[in-house]
């Protein structure tokens, strides 16, 4: 009965495969004229496509030059319309040219699929109109991305608190930064709201409370050493970073000596954004395979999805002294039947200046025997040789990382796992 049922679900599988093929070709077919005009022609040129036209409810305008001339050309399949429902999150891969540098690969984002992208339209016109729909442009100059002019001085905590993850706690110091460091304006330096145009603060204000991914970028840049990718520039609604590599997912099974080397960096990178000489704590709220990709050249590991980080100013906790402030927090292990799940609390990461989460994040989500995606499990460090599995050390720090036994184990257990990731890397170099 059970082979029965099998055959069946098998043949049906068939079936509904050769639908789905055939329902492709047939688009391809009715719509050949249209798929050689998409080949042809350049929409990274075009300021529909780039939705320039919202601007400034976009995400920046520096490099709408370089778009508009035509020196960014999407690759191939990504010139293919047809296949956009395959691109759920709005990343395209494309290629830069300038004349005496010669082509790179670059990532291009639209920072939220096309429903979201139409939510921020919407919220927009309910917060200036009370009605979904309206004129964009007209209706921005109500809402609040407008009434903070030049005439406020500084972009203060109380004005932003809570709009994104990374502005959930801000501090003065942060937001200086913010503002200092914003490079969608050509007189980027200052922290002061009133040297940039009305036009450039509702970017960086919309950008700040729709996706600060190119916030987070700009002001922890990785021309200093902060493990993100490099941030080049926008256009309406289309941003441009630096193409790293493929998604640390593809090095699921790769060789075990590239596999603990990755490793390592991870639990540096959690080190570096937990612990750092500025004394902001970067806190990862999603951390997944997909969101790092590795070099191809140097092997190193870099964040590609910075969305959802939230920024702690732990100079700001120490001199505030919220209660509990100096006890050290450890996160709980989430043992969730999902893939990436994670347990946190804005409001303790906000108040504690010793916190694990990152550790945590790192170890539970993809080093460890609890890591789960795309329907595999046991983490990134995965059936290790023999003398490593006999020794049980590799086994009993990830365990103790991802779920500790003891108070503040994690702690304990991070330290001596990066420790122990770095011997195991030298021994196989």
């Amino acid at each position: 009965m059970l082979r029965l049922v099998s055959l069946k679900l098998g043949r049906l599988y068939r079936y509904v495969k050769l639908a789905v093929l055939g329902s492709l070709a047939a688009a391809l077919v009715l719509n050949t004229h249209s798929l050689l005009a998409s080949l042809q022609r350049n929409e990274l040129s075009e300021r529909r496509f780039l939705q320039l036209n919202k601007c400034p409810a976009c995400w920046g305008t520096s490099w709408c030059r370089k778009f508009l001339n035509g020196q960014l050309r999407l690759e191939s399949w990504g010139r293919l319309r047809l296949l956009d429902f395959l691109n759920v999150k709005n990343v395209y891969f494309a290629r830069y040219g300038e004349p005496r540098e010669g082509s790179r690969r670059v990532v291009l984002k639209r920072l939220g699929s096309a429903q979201e992208l139409a939510d921020i339209d919407t919220k927009i016109c309910r917060r200036a109109t009370g009605r979904g729909r309206c004129d964009l442009l007209q209706a921005l100059h109500a809402t609040e991305f407008a009434s903070i002019n030049g005439d406020v001085r500084l972009l203060t905590p109380e004005v932003v608190e809570g709009w994104s993850d990374l502005v959930h706690c801000p501090s003065q110091r942060l937001l200086d930064r913010l503002v200092r460091r914003y490079a969608e304006t050509k007189d980027s330096g200052s922290f002061l709201l009133r040297n940039l145009k009305d036009s450039e603060r509702m970017q960086l204000l919309i950008t700040l409370a729709f996706n600060p991914e190119p916030l987070v970028l700009q002001s922890f840049p990785s021309d200093e050493g902060w493990p993100f990718a490099k941030y080049l520039g926008a256009c309406g609604r289309m941003v441009a970073v630096n193409y790293v590599g493929e998604e640390l997912w593809s090095y699921f099974n790769a060789p075990w000596e590239k596999r603990v080397d990755l490793a390592w960096q991870l639990m540096e990178i959690a080190e570096q954004l937990t612990n750092n000489d500025f004394e902001f704590a970067l806190y990862l709220l999603d951390v997944s395979f997909d969101n790092f990709a590795v070099g191809p050249r140097d092997g190193k590991v870099i964040i590609v999805d910075a969305e959802n980080v939230l920024v702690a100013d732990k100079r700001l906790i120490k001199q505030n002294k919220p209660e509990n402030w100096d006890v050290w927090y450890e996160s709980k292990f989430d043992d969730c039947d999902k893939e990436a799940c994670l347990s946190f609390s804005k409001e303790i990461l906000c108040a504690r200046a010793t916190v694990d989460h990152n550790y945590y994040a790192i170890c539970q989500n993809l080093l460890s025997r609890h890591a789960t995606w795309r329907g595999t499990s046991g983490g990134l460090l995965h059936d290790p040789p023999a003398e490593i599995a006999k020794d049980g050390r590799l086994e009993a720090l990830l365990d103790e990382c991802a779920n500790p036994k003891k108070r503040y184990g994690r702690f304990q257990a991070a330290k001596e796992l990066r420790e122990y990731l770095a011997q195991l890397s030298n021994n196989v170099r």
